[in-house]
């Protein structure tokens, strides 16, 4: 099994899918390094030999950040915006979606399970006027 990065790869997935499994490197990513590396991208993980793995090791390491490098620099720029307290930092503090996404429906992911709010109450129907004055009349006459 490859083990790159902290991470244990599939060893049955064809290389360009296997090494998505590593936080920060997608499609178009794990391609370039195979490239770099003169892999084929169809060549299964666990066809590869150790001086191809050395080679793909090393291209990780001195040009991206990934796993838990990358995810400390996006925890830090959260961190930064909350700190100036701008909108974006506004709207992470406060758990809602920070791009510009409606939040009357939907956002539910952001803003977790509903919170009911019970419905305004009716107010108890007033006497109508005619009836008042019937009343009044009655007690004049009387």
């Amino acid at each position: 099994m490859a083990r790159i990065a902290g991470v244990d790869l599939p060893k049955n997935k064809r290389g360009e899918i296997g090494l998505t499994y590593i936080y920060g490197i997608g499609r178009s990513t794990a391609q370039y390094i195979l490239d770099k590396a003169g892999i084929d991208l169809n060549k299964k993980v666990h066809q590869w030999d150790d001086e191809e793995l050395n080679s793909i090791r090393n291209i990780i390491t001195n040009e991206l950040k990934v796993e838990g490098q990358l995810r400390s620099e996006v925890q830090m720029s959260i961190k930064r915006l909350l700190d100036i307290a701008c909108y974006r930092g506004l709207r992470h503090r406060k758990g809602l979606p920070v791009r510009g996404q409606r939040t009357r429906t939907n956002s539910r992911t952001r803003k977790g399970k509903r919170k009911t709010v019970a419905g305004k109450k009716k107010a108890p129907k007033k006497p109508s006027q005619p009836s008042a004055v019937k009343k009044t009349v009655d007690a004049v006459i009387a």
